[in-house]
Formats: structure tokens, sequence, C-alpha cells
């Protein structure tokens, strides 16, 4: 019986024979631009630079106006927050 070494994401058993495989194309190389092309997840951009998160302390009845007219104009929180910080600067 061969030795089971975990299990993939969809449950299936890692053999000693798939273990030899991948070690095979490990030694064979790989294609490094393959693999960042594949990579290009997660996140969109917001803009030319890698985006920071700042961090609010926000009272329970700000919050519960804020989910509520951000529901009410169909965007999520984050960007009702971007869209009030721009009006707020370009007021002043």
């Amino acid at each position: 019986m061969r030795a089971v070494h975990g299990t993939r994401a969809d449950g299936s058993p890692i053999t000693d024979r798939d273990v030899e495989a991948m070690a095979d194309e490990a030694k064979a190389g790989y294609d490094a631009e393959e693999i960042l092309r594949r990579r290009r997840g997660g996140r969109p951009t917001l803009g030319r630079e890698p985006s920071t998160v700042e961090s609010v302390r926000l009272d329970p009845d700000l919050k519960r106006d804020l989910l509520l007219k951000a529901a009410e104009e169909h965007i999520s929180v984050s960007e009702l927050i971007r869209r009030a910080v721009r009006n707020y600067l370009r007021a002043s």
C-alpha cells in the first residue's frame, strides 16, 4: 500500500506517485512568467500604486448609518468612505 502524504483541496489523497511526479516537474523547471500570469488574482488596484489600509473607529450609530447608505447606493462601505473623504477634501 502506498503512503498518503496529505490531501489536495478537493479531498483526494497525495500518494508517493504524486510526490514523485511533483518532484520530476520541479526538476524540469518552471516557467516563471506563466506562474506570475496565473497569480494575477486578488483585489483590483485603486490606482497606480499599492493601496494602504487605514483604520477608523466608528460609534454604533455612525456604523449603522454607513451600512444603510452603502446598501442604498449599492456600493461597498469602503467605496462610500473613499467618496466621503474625497468630497470632504475637495470642499476644504
